[in-house]
């Protein structure tokens, strides 16, 4: 039961490098260039969602499954904000957070 929540914890960490890393460390290089290394990373991000989401919806409902996804990346986004891009959190993006979780 644990095994899809690492799983997706995992895919979400290289989602949020390719979404968002860029902003960081290439945004002098062209974008083409960017968007070959964000499907890189994405690739890799798929690599860990199929089979945690295959292997969730055993133990989980897919709307479960949502919900599992969204606090996952919620919390995956918080830690990448302050670790990797070293900007603090407000208490907006944590109020918000707490309204999806609470519509999902």
């Amino acid at each position: 039961m644990l095994k899809p929540i690492f799983l997706l914890i995992i895919s979400n960490i290289f989602m949020t490098f390719a979404w968002y890393g860029h902003l960081k460390n290439l945004s002098t290089k062209p974008l083409w260039i960017v968007i070959i290394i964000s499907w890189g990373i994405a690739f890799f991000e798929y690599c860990f969602q199929v089979p945690g989401n295959r292997i969730g919806f055993q133990f989980f409902t897919l709307p479960q499954l949502k919900v599992i996804q969204e606090v996952i990346t919620m919390t995956v986004f918080a830690g990448f904000c302050i670790y990797y891009m070293k900007i603090p959190l407000t208490k907006n993006f944590v109020l918000a957070a707490i309204c999806l979780v609470l519509n999902s």
